[in-house]
């Protein structure tokens, strides 16, 4: 017997056994061959976008006067990012949060910054879901994003930077931190919106009696998305609560009301998700029960066949018997009328049949 392959998992949950508290292992799958690192430094007045060379470029921003957004793309460079951490004296453990890309969307909070995981998710153009880990430190005017590689969400929010479009430019760095998780949390309608396309799409095939094997793969397709979604979004209910009931310095009571915004859009897409999730269930009963009922239909035809050869049989049996003394043998027209009365039966249970409705 050939063996059987083990599924191909996409992510590794198990922590390496005997791995020392903070250190820095990468656990992800994106690897980038370069790092890249990117600064948008403003206030009201000024804006300088640069593309940072090295990690040590990024140290000038931690005391300047302006907000500050630093964003590196390429988590693999542990090197670098433990300068990183080391300047903006991160905890360890924080560092080791960054790198390991299993960890749950969460929030620390630390007497000079506060530590915020998220997963970042968006459609590719084979409409597959890309989940990535993205990390935010929040200091004193500025805001440092880790990302596994190059390509997120941010672009609409880099645009309203450079263009100087809405309050942005003229807030702090917490109202900064609200912009960049009200750009993932955006990117989950978009994601929902695409998904109750597809099960929209997956109700039509089923009731117009589809059901290729396909459309299994593409319920459990669907479905294994929803629990991914779910699993990214549930948790954010406590991060922005966390944040709600934070006495932090560096939130400003008057941005705590762009993030009860945030927490409501959170709650739609949740709810939202949980329908798609009983929606998808009730796919797979539908498919279960259309398969089932092309199987009744199938023993039906299958039964009624079978019952009207049932006398038809018995006939021929009598007379395929080997007895000498049977009358109708040596009558000259019992041929005839033996198939005439076959049928006759033949045709009396077909209309039978009919009007009991059961063809």
């Amino acid at each position: 017997m050939a063996k059987r392959k083990p599924k191909k998992r996409t992510q590794n949950y198990k922590k390496q056994v005997g791995q020392v508290p903070g250190a820095l292992i990468y656990s992800g799958t994106k690897e980038s061959s370069q790092l890249f690192i990117e600064s948008f430094d403003y206030n009201k007045d000024t804006f300088v976008e640069k593309e940072l060379k090295s990690v040590e470029e990024a140290f000038q921003f931690k005391s300047s006067g302006t907000v500050t957004w630093i964003n590196l793309n390429g988590l693999n460079h542990i090197d670098e990012i433990e300068k990183l951490g080391a300047h903006y004296n991160l905890h360890p453990l924080v560092l080791e949060d960054i790198v390991s890309t299993n960890q749950r969307p969460k929030i620390d909070e630390y007497e000079d910054y506060i530590f915020i995981v998220l997963k970042m998710m968006y459609y590719d153009a084979d409409e597959n879901i890309i989940s990535e880990q993205v990390s935010f430190i929040l200091g004193e005017n500025y805001v440092l994003s880790l990302q596994e590689a190059e390509g997120d969400v941010f672009d609409s929010l880099r645009e309203r930077i450079r263009q100087s479009k809405g309050r942005i430019r003229g807030l702090g760095s917490d109202y900064l931190l609200y912009a960049l998780i009200d750009s993932v949390v955006d990117h989950y309608y978009a994601i929902i919106e695409t998904m109750g396309n597809k099960i929209e799409d997956l109700e039509d095939n089923l009731f117009e009696g589809l059901t290729k094997d396909e459309i299994s793969s593409e319920i459990q397709g669907l479905k294994r998305e929803v629990l991914k979604v779910r699993r990214a979004i549930f948790p954010l209910r406590e991060i922005i609560n966390r944040i709600d009931k934070s006495d932090s310095r560096l939130i400003e009571e008057k941005t705590l009301h762009y993030f009860s915004d945030v927490y409501d859009h959170i709650i739609q897409v949740s709810d939202t998700i949980d329908i798609y999730r009983e929606m998808i269930w009730g796919l797979m009963d539908m498919y279960m029960t259309t398969i089932s009922n092309r199987m009744n239909e199938v023993m039906k035809v299958l039964t009624i066949i079978a019952t009207i050869f049932i006398p038809l049989t018995f006939i021929a049996g009598i007379y395929g018997m080997n007895f000498e003394n049977i009358p109708e043998l040596h009558y000259k027209y019992s041929y005839q009328i033996l198939w005439v009365v076959m049928i006759i039966i033949f045709l009396g249970m077909l209309y039978y049949f009919k009007r009991k409705k059961w063809l």
